[in-house]
């Protein structure tokens, strides 16, 4: 059975979706929701991560997700995944990691495919040049979450919007 809860974020309304022990999705939503969705504990306690998060309180999320995608784009996701809260990767140096430097466009793709932001940190990459580029949530907010991750961490980064 799949849940379904809402979350008014700082920066939007965010949709989580999942199952009795997953989370599935989570993107940003500009229209108005149904609030009558069924939710349940387990997406519940990802709300509550997802609370901390936004408070500067939590870096890394410990709740099982579940993305659906083809291989390849899994593994992007695995190397999302462990680009350090505030910090950030290239497109190119993921494509380096995975081994075929040819692949950016499919890496850049499969980023584009990411069903559960923040989460999987697809607003973590960003162009060779430092410039941000792409997100499904609006380059904003992708903006919103590097500063924010920077202001509670320890390194120093410099942000470039590009639109």
């Amino acid at each position: 059975m799949n849940y379904k809860t809402f979350y008014k974020s700082p920066i939007g309304l965010i949709e989580i979706g999942g199952t009795e022990n997953s989370i599935t999705s989570l993107f940003f939503i500009d229209e108005e929701f149904n609030p009558d969705v069924k939710s349940n504990p387990y997406i519940e306690k990802y709300v509550e991560q997802l609370d901390e998060y936004f408070k500067g309180k939590r870096k890394i999320f410990g709740l099982n997700i579940q993305p659906e995608g083809t291989d390849f784009q899994k593994r992007v996701w695995d190397e999302l995944l462990k680009i350090p809260y505030g910090e950030t990767r290239s497109y190119m140096e993921i494509t380096k990691i995975l081994g075929d430097q040819k692949a950016i466009r499919a890496v850049a793709n499969a980023n584009g495919q990411n069903k559960i932001s923040i989460i999987i940190p697809c607003h973590r990459v960003i162009g060779s040049d430092g410039s941000l580029t792409g997100y499904g949530g609006g380059l904003w907010r992708k903006k919103w979450l590097l500063e924010h991750e920077q202001k509670f961490s320890n390194t120093e980064m410099q942000l470039e919007l590009t639109l």
